[in-house]
């Protein structure tokens, strides 16, 4: 686990300007920084970075964080690969907090060997015209080969000693390109297959998958789980399609490299394989930071409809609301490869355009199992349902879905989650009761501004105010900032504020913050605007109190006593602060 302290350190250390350059020009806009936002579509520059408060947020879209964000979103990275990634850019090395799961760190020199295996692949497929008839025949021209590094490893025990000083090197066993035998005799994995680099998203080779150019078992052949590769973590093709993926929104989840290749090959260059594994919870999250639908196309066959309900019901838990899932079936004589070389671009794209949506999906296969012109086959609908819908966080759909269910099935939606004893997704709002003291809407808003410019100053904070006092989203972010403080954070900053908060509940508020104070300059006066704000919520609540004692009369000594007091504490906020 990494500190949180070093978190905070790397976000001072790091210049968020310096960092997104990397990867889009930015323009000098006032005390700003400006352009076209990476993560939609448009046409002037709504994509705005504050260097003086590290942090971005993008006027059109919404996007917004730190520069630990940025990465993340950006390049599909999760936030362990991002810091790292990070840290490595200004030389500092990742701490790790003790923990009961065993750590594993990469030696640079693996990345480096996996690099030159590449390279020894890459000049045996030139040699080797059997090879390049292959990858002719399936229709892939020498550019989109040379873009996938795509090679050739030879039919022979030990092509790798051509690579290496050391054959008998640990780091060939440990990267999964050698394989140890009985006695200690080793042999290449990969012998006269075409080979596929699997690339992480920094562009580095961390496996190969290998497929027979003629007959032979297995057709596909894939590296090991080592310490560079994670099967259930890695998308073959990601890396090479991202721009694509990013340009279009879109991504397409298939089966095979040469499905992903191949559709590559004819324009559709927006497209990921899984490597040998069901799709697994991580590639959807990390799918869906980078665009806003993601399709599963799979052969029609039987593998390919089991293949698709596990991706959906590992899918299920990390649905978002505005995010869509699709599921492409094609004729079960085809795959992606074979249907895009016979039909062409347009007619892939028309078929993508009809994919089935995942409530759609859902909702035919669970009605296909059961006969809901009967008692029983409604009951069972109900049955095999729950585990499915509940696995369901995202609000809007996972109520929309309840009531599609509840109504198939013959009962009401409260009738369902009753007998799910799950809680209802859309509880009925209760108007609250006028409360004595409130801090107004548009009052809280400039306090929130006041606080993202300048987190610490949540410390000055009255208790009796924060939490009892105030209503609303803002208050409770406010809340939230003042209890992280109190829990002793170490760095206050606004970039750190924006980490500490991104994906939490109270993320949106802040970014909503964050967009109002990014046109105030360095010059503004946050402290006396936070002053006077306190100073005026607080006489708004004193008001609020006395007007309300004098509507029921002053009729107790109790109630004359708290007048007095807020009557001189009234006088007190009135004198203008020195």
């Amino acid at each position: 686990m990494i500190p949180k302290s070093f978190i905070q350190d790397l976000l001072n250390r790091l210049d968020i300007v310096d960092v997104i350059e990397r990867y889009l020009p930015l323009k000098k806009a006032g005390a700003n920084y400006v352009a076209c936002c990476p993560f939609h579509t448009e046409k002037s520059p709504s994509f705005t970075v504050s260097q003086s408060k590290q942090f971005y947020h993008c006027f059109g879209c919404g996007a917004h964080g730190t520069a630990i964000g940025f990465v993340m979103e950006h390049t599909g990275m999760g936030f362990v690969e991002a810091v790292e990634d990070l840290a490595k850019s200004i030389g500092v090395s990742v701490p790790q907090e003790a923990s009961n799961v065993p750590q594993h760190k990469v030696a640079p020199d693996l990345y480096d060997l996996m690099q030159s295996a590449t390279r020894y692949y890459r000049e045996q497929l030139k040699q080797t015209p059997r090879a390049i008839d292959y990858l002719k025949r399936r229709g892939l021209s020498g550019e989109v080969a040379a873009r996938f590094g795509i090679g050739y490893a030879p039919d022979d025990w030990q092509n790798l000693k051509a690579v290496v000083p050391n054959y008998q090197d640990a780091s060939l066993v440990e990267t999964g390109l050698v394989i140890e035998g009985e006695g200690g005799k080793r042999y290449d994995r990969f012998r006269d297959r075409i080979m596929f680099p699997i690339v992480n998203v920094r562009g580095q080779v961390i496996g190969f998958g290998g497929r027979v150019l003629d007959k032979g078992e297995p057709k596909y052949l894939n590296s090991p789980e080592t310490t560079l590769f994670e099967k259930g973590h890695e998308l073959y093709g990601l890396f090479q399609a991202q721009k694509a993926i990013r340009a279009h929104q879109r991504v397409i989840v298939v089966e095979g490299y040469m499905d992903a290749v191949a559709l590559a090959q004819h324009g559709v260059e927006y497209a990921v394989a899984t490597l040998g594994t069901a799709t697994t919870p991580y590639h959807v999250q990390k799918l869906l930071r980078l665009c806003d639908q993601v399709v599963f196309c799979f052969d029609g066959d039987r593998a390919g409809q089991k293949a698709a309900w596990r991706a959906l019901e590992n899918a299920l838990p990390q649905l978002q609301d505005g995010k869509r899932l699709g599921f492409l079936f094609l004729p079960e004589e085809h795959d992606p490869d074979t249907y895009i070389r016979e039909f062409g671009h347009e007619a892939f794209e028309l078929e993508l355009e009809n994919s089935l949506p995942l409530s759609g999906y859902l909702l035919r296969e669970l009605t296909a199992q059961v006969d809901l012109r009967t008692q029983e086959g409604k009951s069972t609908l109900l049955k095999n349902a729950q585990p499915l819908l509940t696995a369901i966080t995202a609000p809007t759909t996972a109520l929309l879905l309840r009531k599609e269910v509840a109504a198939l099935a013959g009962v009401t939606q409260a009738e369902l989650e009753a007998l799910w004893s799950i809680k209802p997704v859309a509880a009925p709002q209760r108007a609250a009761p006028p409360k004595a003291r409130r801090t107004t809407p548009s009052g809280l808003r400039s306090l929130l501004r006041c606080l993202v410019m300048k987190p610490e100053l949540a410390r000055q904070l009255p208790g009796d105010w924060l939490h009892g006092h105030a209503e609303g989203n803002e208050a409770a972010a406010i809340a939230a900032l003042a209890d992280w403080l109190h829990e002793g954070a170490d760095e206050v900053s606004t970039a750190a504020l924006t980490q500490q908060f991104q994906g939490t509940m109270h993320g949106p508020v802040f970014a909503t913050a964050q967009g109002d104070i990014m046109h105030l300059g360095d010059d503004f006066d946050i402290g006396a605007e936070f002053s006077g704000l306190l100073r005026k919520m607080q006489l708004d609540a004193v008001n609020a109190e006395i007007a309300m004692l004098e509507a029921n009369g002053l009729k107790s000594p109790v109630e004359q006593e708290r007048y007095k007091q807020l009557s001189e504490q009234r006088k007190q906020l009135k004198v203008p602060a020195s």
